[in-house]
């Protein structure tokens, strides 16, 4: 298995590329498409910090089908981030259909700010667009000393418990905390048995999808990528996950006042306006807790989790978050490897925008930078 949790591929590999090349050559593409040079970087910088988590289903993949919305129109290449309503420790912000990275970057700031003043915050956001991984955004407010929950809609992907059309998105969630000596715990999962992207992944690559991840548009379980695209993902832990999905909707759809349920539009759609919305809540935690003794407890919660028995097939047990930043040293040395159909479809966008390819590291003359 990789990281991603996919059976090992056949699908070659090429590179490695240093993470600090990806980047250039992702905002370079990115500016040239008439996005804003900071707003280029921070979306690059999620697609390669989830290349480095060891989540290539959320990583350069997914550059080029940004790119085909900001060209149709569908996602504003200047995002404009209003605040529509200010109650100070909840504030509901319009993202204006501009890129959803941006849009949560404003909220997750917003949210650190306010939580500062009144111990805890709310920040609605409506008319958004994909933002990539969530744990993108709550590891910042636990890196400030806040406890964070980030939820978000995405467009249809699972039937409804009983059902057999799409009806409801994964609608992925994430929490994270500041742990102490351990730095900070997070988790970022989606509501189905895998999320979508890991999907189109198994097609760049080439592979088959296991057996539970989805079902063909007649409700058959299928391993083929392609019928899983075009038909259901499995929601996980069978109607749990779709409950949980559900009201996941409701809190990033419903309350925010942004589109819901089937009239939310996703990444790989590049004509509709997403319409995302997302809900996030932040608490500092010197309102709850000192500081110090919040550390104590938490690192204590680890170290009692980490020091368990262990099972008969396992040889360790990690905590949440711990599995990404292994691979974020190790990738960050040795070189983020892509797939042959992404570095083809990078190699296109190069040619249309006029911009360098991403060099590999054999190509280059200094070792990769390891990110902060």
């Amino acid at each position: 298995m990789d990281p991603t949790g996919s059976p090992a591929h056949e699908n070659p590999r090429h590179g490695p590329f240093a993470a600090a090349e990806l980047a250039r050559f992702a905002t370079d593409a990115l500016v040239a498409e008439g996005v804003p040079a900071t707003d280029a970087a921070l979306l690059a910088d999620t697609l390669v910090t989830a290349e480095l988590w060891g989540h290539a289903s959320h990583g350069l993949l997914r550059l080029p089908w940004y790119v085909a919305r900001l060209r149709s129109g569908a996602t504003e290449a200047v995002t404009a981030v209003e605040v529509v309503r200010d109650g100070g420790a909840v504030v509901v912000l319009d993202g204006h259909h501009g890129v959803g990275q941006v849009v949560a970057q404003r909220a997750v700031e917003l949210g650190i700010e306010r939580a500062r003043s009144h111990g805890i915050s709310g920040v609605a956001v409506r008319a958004s667009g994909h933002f990539g991984t969530a744990a993108y955004f709550t590891r910042q407010a636990a890196g400030a000393g806040c406890v964070a929950l980030l939820v978000t809609n995405a467009s249809p992907a699972m039937a409804p418990w009983g059902g057999r059309a799409k009806a409801i998105g994964t609608n992925p969630w994430s929490i994270a905390a500041p742990a102490g000596r351990h730095g900070v715990v997070v988790m970022d999962l989606a509501n189905t048995a895998v999320a979508r992207g890991k999907v189109y992944l198994a097609a760049e690559r080439g592979e088959q999808v296991p057996d539970g991840w989805a079902a063909a548009a007649d409700g058959t379980p299928t391993t083929d990528p392609a019928e899983a695209i075009a038909g259901l993902i499995l929601p996980m832990a069978g109607p749990k996950g779709y409950v949980i999905s559900f009201m996941m909707d409701v809190l990033a759809g419903v309350l925010t006042g942004s589109a819901f349920g089937d009239a939310v539009a996703g990444p790989y759609d590049p004509s509709r306006r997403s319409g995302a919305g997302h809900f996030l809540i932040t608490i500092d935690v010197a309102a709850v807790s000192d500081r110090a003794d919040f550390s104590a407890r938490v690192e204590a919660l680890v170290d009692q989790t980490r020091g368990g028995e262990l099972s008969a097939w396992a040889d360790e047990i990690l905590v949440p978050g711990e599995l990404e930043d292994r691979n974020r040293q190790r990738l960050a040395v040795d070189g983020i490897p892509l797939a042959a159909t992404t570095l083809e479809a990078l190699a296109t966008l190069a040619r249309e925008t006029d911009v360098a390819p991403p060099a590999p590291l054999s190509d280059t003359t200094t070792g990769p930078e390891v990110p902060a």
